[in-house]
């Protein structure tokens, strides 16, 4: 019997077109999908859009359409992007197919029979941008979205509110007994605080609209935009209609979602299906959000990136490359189109492209075909074991969707193979013809090395890996064909052009172009405005990176923030004054550069033993931190 794996993205709001944010959860899940089929799972790869609730209805009014004719439009635009991105759904979903409608119509009576919706008045702050409802306790003065921070509106009408409060014990210990249900591990806590403090109960329908599907048992009534499409997750396998495929697929092995709509996924999801008596997904993983050049995205700024742009201009594989080793799955994380092009030429094309180039020209110059390893020698059992360490460290951090960590370590053997050339001279043992069987043994062993690779990277850059296993006359291509000395001898070696060929930065035209242009005059100084310092100086300071696990703003205070540091084995609290450009939960999970030695201090009666590093460039202000990921407490020098 094959194993099953369901993997689902957000099914994503139509209320602008998709851009490389959205983009990148459809990625990784992507990522996800490739490499569970290569394991020999019967995948199933969910996304869609979700296309009711009252601000497409405004949208497309204001657009002069039909709501149904907008959402169409909208859609089709995303169904073409994951098209030209190469992603390999198997299904995509509307919340305005037939189908699914009707499924949240039997979800929703399902869950009024059992006693669970009842009929009330909702008098409160709704925000239409997010199709979201907010109490008092979760606003300040200000009445605007703590999600979009645009302005609230204040509602009052007739409600069918579901007794989510009635489910905070049963997720509570839902919670304890899977320490692993909501990932990452700052993500569960914030849902765990949340819990604690006791659910209450949510509305889920609206009256003063039509667009959204009619509550079966009272029509003029329609369910609540977030109730609908939460449900997609199972209407999309065949839930009340194709019992075999649903109890095929469910419960879903991960969804894939924002940081922002943690709350829904993680307590309102979960809560709806116990109603109805279902299982609850095995794991919600909630990832940060992406900026780009430091910026949040929008259309005004310029930065909503059609992935497109970026892909003409740079190729798919290059992209999707970026995306996973620069940005640690799970916080939050900056597309830099200069950190891409340092990428694409340092790792890409130094390591990756010059380790296959150089391995297969050698191999055409001196056989004629990849040769058989005949005798082993210095170095080969160091390269072997490299191989099979990272084999094993691949598997683990892809179990566990650290992407960065698995391609980190896949580069770690890339850069020993460019090495072991090096420590061999393959090109001095050509010279010999005594050492002929050598000089196979070195290639093949290169040869095997680039094989495995290929296949580690095959879901990640599953173009170029298709492209190497064509020059190197290889076909077998799954996660079992991984290990030492698998690779087919006397296969035809194709000598092409390079993989990926360097981009010349001085020449290179960049296609990220921001409407609104900072020009700020930032002062070039020639010289140091403070004294110069000795290198005896530079050493009194000890700094250190550290992890932020807790953040809270200081009462009376709009800049400060308390923040609970990881450092190595050390707790650490400090105090610092970015709470206008940061909020307390954007920080939690990132890792920051301090100054670790720093003599403690008090600032507004709370003690700060440390301090943070940030560079300032008039009001903006960016956090330090390392490049990759570093373990806390590590040092810097």
């Amino acid at each position: 019997m094959s194993r099953s794996f369901y993997v689902t993205t957000p099914i994503y709001y139509i209320n602008s077109d998709p851009h490389i944010g959205s983009a990148y959860t459809t990625i990784v899940a992507d990522v996800v999908a490739r490499y569970k089929r290569m394991m020999g799972y019967d995948t199933f790869f969910l996304t869609g859009t979700d296309e009711h609730g009252q601000h497409v209805l405004r949208a497309a009014q204001k657009a002069g359409k039909d709501p149904k004719e907008f959402a169409d439009e909208l859609a089709s635009r995303f169904v073409k992007l994951w098209k030209d991105l190469g992603i390999t759904n198997d299904a995509f979903i509307r919340t305005t197919d037939d189908f699914h409608m009707k499924t949240v119509q039997d979800f929703f009576q399902k869950m009024y029979d059992k006693g669970d919706i009842y009929l009330g008045k909702y008098e409160g702050w709704y925000c239409v941008n997010c199709e979201t409802f907010w109490t008092e306790k979760d606003l300040g003065e200000e009445k605007v979205c703590p999600t979009c921070h645009r302005p609230l509106e204040h509602i009052e009408e007739e409600n069918y509110f579901f007794k989510l409060s009635k489910y905070t014990e049963p997720l509570l210990k839902h919670f304890k007994e899977h320490p692993d249900f909501v990932e990452p591990d700052f993500r569960r806590n914030e849902m765990l605080k949340i819990l604690e403090s006791g659910l209450e109960d949510v509305s889920v329908s609206r009256t003063s609209f039509d667009w959204g599907v009619p509550i079966p048992f009272d029509p003029k009534h329609v369910v609540y935009v977030w109730f609908d499409a939460l449900i997609n997750y199972v209407s999309a396998i065949g839930y009340g209609r194709n019992e075999e495929m649903f109890n095929k697929y469910w419960p879903a092995d991960v969804h894939f979602i924002g940081k922002e709509i943690n709350r829904f996924h993680s307590l309102i999801w979960p809560a709806m299906l116990m109603s109805v008596g279902l299982p609850l997904p095995k794991k919600i993983f909630a990832h940060g959000w992406l900026t780009v050049n430091g910026e949040k995205i929008s259309k005004s700024k310029g930065n909503a990136v059609d992935p497109r742009i970026l892909m003409k201009a740079y190729g798919i594989d290059a992209l999707k490359y970026y995306l996973l080793r620069d940005i640690q799955f799970g916080h939050d994380g900056d597309f830099s189109e200069d950190n891409l092009i340092t990428r694409i030429n340092a790792d890409l094309a130094n390591d990756l492209g010059n380790l296959v180039h150089r391995t297969l020209a050698m191999i055409s110059q001196n056989f004629d075909s990849l040769p058989t390893p005949k005798d082993e020698g210095e170095h080969d059992e160091e390269l072997k074991d490299l191989t099979l360490k990272t084999i094993d460290e691949y598997f683990k951090f892809m179990d566990a969707f650290k992407f960065t960590q698995a391609l980190e370590s896949i580069w770690k053997l890339i850069r020993f193979g460019n090495k072991y050339i090096d420590l061999t001279e393959p090109w001095l043992l050509a010279r010999d013809e005594s050492k002929k069987n050598r000089l196979a043994t070195v290639l093949y062993n290169l040869s095997d090395v680039i094989r495995n690779v290929s296949i580690m990277l095959s879901p990640i850059l599953s173009n170029t890996s298709e492209e190497i296993f064509k020059r190197m006359g290889q076909t077998a291509k799954s996660m079992e064909d991984l290990g030492w000395h698998k690779t087919l001898s006397n296969t035809p070696i194709k000598v092409e052009k390079p993989l990926f060929p360097r981009i010349d930065t001085k020449k290179w035209k960049k296609v990220i172009i921001m409407t609104e242009e900072k020009k700020e005059n930032v002062e070039k100084v020639s010289g140091s405005s403070k004294p110069q310092v000795t290198i005896d100086d530079f050493a009194k300071l000890d700094l250190r990176v550290a992890r932020i696990v807790a953040a809270e703003r200081i009462p009376k205070s709009e800049k400060l923030l308390k923040l609970q540091l990881e450092v190595g084995e050390e707790k650490r609290q400090i105090v610092a004054g970015i709470g206008k450009v940061y909020t307390p939960e954007s920080l939690i999970g990132r890792e920051i550069i301090i100054i670790f030695n720093l003599k403690p201090a008090k600032l507004m009666g709370v003690e700060s033993n440390g301090m943070l590093m940030a560079a300032k460039d008039g009001e903006k202000l960016r956090l330090l931190t390392v490049d990759g990921y570093v373990d806390p407490g590590a040092k810097i020098s």
